[in-house]
C-alpha cells in the first residue's frame, strides 16, 4: 500500500452540508438556524451507524466558525475551537470535570467553541449528572453536539436540555448513486448489479458501503465483476436464489439438496442464505403488484425477473414460505445440527402443497359434508313422518268375525276405483280414515249420484247412506313400513270381482281409540313414572338428548300439557325439537300421550355458593350429568 493511500471512508467524508447524503431535514434546519442566528447551545444527533452523525457535527462546527475548506475534517480536532471527545473511553466523572474546565476558556480565533461528544450514551450516570448544570447554563461561546446510536440510554434530564435530530437510514438508490460517482472518480469499472449488492449489504449505512467498495477494489482490482464480488463479500447472489425457487416450483428435492451442498462447500453461511432467501421471497411477494415494484431494491433487469417469477406462486404461498424461513432462523441458533435443520426447512418449502390445491380440497370436503347431511336428512324426515302418522291413526284391534284375507294390501291398477262401504264404518273412524288418506297423499273425491246399499246383516231399517268415499290411487308395496301401512293390513278386505274392496273394522279398535284420549292421568302418576322414563331413554335416544332430558324435571300437569323446568335454553330448545320422539316413550309408561311445555327457570346463584371450591365442584357434578360423566371417564380434578 502506498504511504499516501487513504480509505474511501476517510477520503470522501463530506466537508459541507451539500455533500451529506439523505439527511436534508437536518441540513436545512441547521442552515436556517445559522442564517437567522438562532443556534441552540446543545444538539443531540441520533440514528444508526454510518449515516453521518459525526460528519454533520463537524460540518456544523466548520460552518459556524468559518474554517477554510482546505482544512480536512479530521484536522478540525487539532484546532483550539473544536474539541472532540469519545464518551466510550472517557465516561468517568473526572473526564466530565476536565470538559467543564475547558468550557470556561473562550475561543481563540472564532466565535464559538464547539464540543463534540461521540457515543454520549456511554457516559456513566454520575458523569451525566456532573454535566447537567453546565449543559443547562453554558457560556455564550459554548455549543455542545452529542452523537449517539442509542438515545434511549441517555438520561431524560439530558434529553430535555438539547435539540434532538433523528438521522434516517440511507436508501439503496442513494447509496448506489454515491458509489457510482466515487467509482467514476477512482476510475473503477463496476456494473449496476454489483453496486446494488454492495448497497444492500451496507444496510442503509454509507460508511459500510464505502468500506465494502474498498474491499471489492482490493479483491478485484479496477474491474469489478458480479461473480467475483459475490465471492469477495460472501453474499448469496440472486441467481442462486432464483435457481432454488425453481426447485421449489417443480418440486425437485434432489436438485435442492445438491444446491444446498454446493453453497455450504463454497463457504456460505446458513444464516446469510436464509436472510437472502427471506428478502427474495419478500420481493416476489411485492412483484405480484406492479405499482409497488418500486419497493424492490434491485436493478431494472432483476425487477423484471422478479415480476416474471412471481407468476409461479400465489401470495398466500409466498407468505407461508416467509413464515417458515423466519421460524427456521430462530431454531438454527439453538440447533445441534444446523445443516440438517437447514435442509429440513428447505425440503419443507419444496414439498409444501400449494394453497390453491388446499382450497380445492377444502371445497370438495365441504361438498361431501353437504351431500352427507342431505342424505342423512331423508331417513330422519321419513322417521318423523312415521311418528306423525302414528299420532293420527288410532290403534285398531281385530274384532270377532274379522278375517285377514292377505298379508299386504292388494295392488290396484291405476285408474281403477275402490269403494269403501261407509255403512260398516263408524262415524268416528270415517273421519280418521280421511286423515289417513290425507297423510298418505291419496286423492280423495266424492262419487256423485251413487245409489245407496242395503244392509243385509241387520233387521233395522237402513238409514239414508251418504255418498260413498272414492279413493283413486295406484298403491304398490309400501316403501316404508309405517303405522299407516300396518293398520291398512289389519283391515278386512274382500273382493267382489269388480275390483271393489270393502273395509270392516272391529268396534274394539274404535273403543280403544276413544278411550285413550279421555284417559285421566294425575301429576303424581307422571312424577312416579318419570325415573323409569329416564332409564328407558338410554337405549332409545342419542346420548346428548338423554343428558339434556336428565337436567329437567316435571313441575305441573295442566290437562294434557306437562310443564318441564329447564335450567338452560339449550335443554328447552332440544325438548321442543325432539318432542315427537320423546312423548311416545313417555306414553309407554303412563298410558297416554302428553304435550311438553318446557320453560327456563333462572337458578339463584346465591344458593349455589359452597363453603370452598371443592364442595362447589362436587355440587356442580351432582347437578350436571355431562360434567359428572367427564369426571368419571377422564378422572378430572379441581385445581385451585
Amino acid at each position: 500500500m502506498s504511504e499516501t493511500y487513504r480509505a474511501l471512508t476517510r477520503k470522501y467524508r463530506p466537508n459541507s452540508f451539500e455533500d451529506i447524503v439523505s439527511q436534508d431535514h437536518v441540513s436545512n434546519t441547521l442552515l436556517n438556524a445559522i442564517k437567522q442566528n438562532r443556534l441552540s447551545h446543545a444538539y443531540m444527533f441520533c440514528g444508526p451507524r454510518g449515516v453521518g452523525k459525526t460528519t454533520m457535527a463537524r460540518v456544523l462546527a466548520r460552518v459556524i466558525n468559518q474554517i477554510d475548506a482546505n482544512v480536512d475534517g479530521e484536522s478540525l480536532n487539532q484546532t483550539l475551537n473544536i474539541i472532540e471527545m469519545d464518551a466510550a473511553s472517557n465516561n468517568k466523572v473526572e473526564d466530565v470535570h476536565h470538559l467543564r474546565e475547558s468550557v470556561r476558556i473562550p475561543p481563540q480565533n472564532g466565535r464559538y467553541k464547539v464540543f463534540i461528544v461521540d457515543e454520549v450514551h456511554m457516559l456513566s450516570k454520575a458523569a451525566f449528572n456532573a454535566l447537567l448544570k453546565t449543559l443547562e447554563e453554558p457560556p455564550e461561546h459554548a455549543i455542545f453536539i452529542f452523537a449517539t446510536t442509542e438515545p434511549h440510554k441517555v438520561l431524560p434530564t439530558i434529553l430535555s436540555r438539547v435539540q434532538r435530530f433523528d438521522f434516517k437510514r440511507i436508501a439503496v438508490d442513494e447509496i448506489v448513486s454515491r458509489l457510482r460517482k466515487i467509482a467514476q472518480d477512482e476510475h473503477i469499472q463496476i456494473d449496476e448489479e454489483s453496486l446494488h449488492v454492495i448497497a444492500k449489504k451496507a444496510d442503509g449505512a454509507l460508511r459500510d458501503a464505502l468500506g465494502l467498495m474498498d474491499q471489492a477494489i482490493a479483491f478485484c482490482g479496477d474491474q469489478i465483476t458480479h461473480n467475483e464480488l459475490l465471492q469477495a463479500l460472501n453474499v448469496v447472489g440472486t441467481e442462486r436464489l432464483f435457481e432454488f425457487m425453481q426447485c421449489v416450483k417443480v418440486k425437485d428435492a434432489d436438485a435442492g439438496l445438491q444446491l444446498i451442498n454446493t453453497l455450504l462447500q463454497e463457504g456460505y453461511d446458513i444464516q446469510e442464505f436464509l436472510i437472502g432467501l427471506t428478502e427474495h421471497l419478500r420481493n416476489l411477494y411485492i412483484a405480484h403488484h406492479s405499482p409497488q415494484l418500486y419497493l424492490v431494491e434491485a436493478s431494472e433487469d432483476t425487477k423484471a425477473r422478479y415480476k416474471e417469477a412471481a407468476k409461479d406462486f400465489s401470495r398466500d404461498d409466498l407468505m407461508r414460505m416467509m413464515h417458515m424461513i423466519s421460524e427456521a432462523q430462530i431454531k438454527l441458533k439453538d440447533a445441534n445440527q444446523p445443516r440438517i435443520q437447514f435442509e429440513i426447512t428447505l425440503l419443507k418449502l419444496i414439498h409444501m402443497e400449494k394453497s390453491e390445491n388446499l382450497a380445492k380440497l377444502l371445497a370438495e370436503l365441504e361438498e361431501v359434508k353437504k351431500n352427507f347431511r342431505n342424505q342423512g336428512l331423508a331417513p330422519r324426515q321419513a322417521e318423523e313422518g312415521k311418528e306423525l302418522q302414528s299420532d293420527i291413526v288410532p290403534e285398531v284391534q281385530s274384532g270377532e268375525g274379522t278375517e285377514l284375507q292377505s298379508d299386504r294390501v292388494p295392488e290396484v291398477q291405476s285408474g281403477e276405483v275402490t269403494e269403501l262401504q261407509s255403512d260398516k264404518v263408524p262415524e268416528k273412524l270415517s273421519t280418521e280414515t280421511e286423515q289417513i288418506q290425507n297423510s298418505e297423499t291419496i286423492i280423495v273425491s266424492e262419487k256423485k249420484n251413487q245409489p245407496p246399499h242395503s244392509d243385509s246383516t241387520t233387521s233395522k231399517p237402513t238409514p239414508p247412506k251418504p255418498d260413498p268415499i272414492i279413493a283413486e290411487f295406484d298403491m304398490g308395496a309400501p316403501a316404508l313400513v309405517t303405522e299407516v301401512t300396518h293398520q291398512a293390513q289389519k283391515i278386512h278386505l274382500s273382493s267382489n270381482g269388480n275390483n271393489i274392496v270393502t273395509a270392516e273394522v272391529a268396534t274394539e279398535h274404535v273403543q280403544e281409540f276413544n278411550r285413550n284420549p279421555d284417559k285421566k292421568i294425575t301429576f303424581e302418576e307422571v312424577r312416579a313414572a318419570w325415573p323409569t322414563f329416564l332409564e328407558t331413554l338410554s337405549t332409545r335416544v342419542p346420548k346428548i338428548l338423554e343428558l339434556q332430558v336428565q337436567r329437567v324435571k316435571p313441575t305441573e300437569l295442566n290437562g294434557m300439557e306437562l310443564t318441564l323446568e329447564c335450567d338452560n335454553p339449550l335443554s328447552q330448545r332440544m325438548l321442543k325439537e325432539q318432542e315427537m320422539e320423546l312423548t311416545p316413550i313417555l306414553k309407554e309408561q303412563i298410558g297416554c300421550r302428553l304435550r311438553f311445555n318446557p320453560v327456563v327457570v333462572q337458578v339463584n346463584q346465591s344458593k349455589q355458593k359452597a363453603s370452598n371450591p371443592y364442595e362447589r365442584f362436587k355440587e356442580i357434578q351432582e347437578k350436571d350429568p355431562i360434567l359428572r360423566e367427564l369426571v368419571e371417564r377422564f378422572g378430572a380434578e379441581l385445581e385451585y
